[in-house]
């Protein structure tokens, strides 16, 4: 638990890329062959800390999404369980946000966690029961629109980080996020 924790602090202040594992050992007070014991590599440590910046945020998804009478009342809960935890957790809003989907290395595939597959599961579900309730419009493509509706609540929210880690004005308030998310809606759903 040391070394993720000490993994997630340092690549939320340095990046993932600047961050060597002797510095999470040192900052974990044990040794890089514990962190290769555990992790196998950077890159599993990676996900190990994308997955524990995931679990409480899809336990909380799930909560909401389950309370929802349809899909545009669950994706607009969703999108205030994420607001409301990046602000709380703002290490866990940089990690996902900037290094969460990222091709690293020569690899062809794209490395993604277990935590935000599921989180593209539940919205995968999420548009299917949107086009059946009338919050989409059932000629929208499936994946164009998870990409939008990612893309969106993702841009707003890492304008904000951004601001925040230059010491710039926020450049927009979580009324201003919730009413942008709540135009999209209505423009792309079956009854506009």
């Amino acid at each position: 638990m040391r070394l993720l924790s000490a993994a997630r602090s340092l690549f939320a202040q340095h990046g993932y890329e600047q961050t060597s594992t002797a510095a999470v050992a040192r900052e974990a007070g044990t040794s890089e062959s514990q962190l290769i014991r555990y992790y196998k590599s950077k890159a599993g440590l990676l996900e190990a800390v994308f997955n524990d910046c995931w679990a409480p945020l899809n336990r909380e998804i799930q909560q909401r999404v389950m309370a929802a009478a349809n899909a545009r009342e669950a994706l607009t809960s969703v999108l205030e369980a994420v607001i409301t935890e990046f602000s709380k957790d703002h290490q866990a809003a940089y990690l996902l946000l900037f290094e969460g989907r990222r091709i690293r290395g020569s690899s062809s595939e794209i490395n993604l966690s277990s935590g935000f597959r599921e989180f593209e599961k539940l919205l995968a579900v999420l548009i299917g029961r949107g086009k059946r309730d009338g919050t989409f419009a059932a000629n929208l493509n499936d994946l164009a629109l998870a990409a939008a509706l990612l893309g969106l609540a993702e841009s707003m929210i890492r304008e904000r980080i951004m601001a925040e880690r230059t010491g710039s004005e926020n450049p927009f308030t979580d009324e201003e996020i919730r009413a942008v998310f709540d135009a999209f809606m209505n423009g792309v759903s079956s009854t506009r």
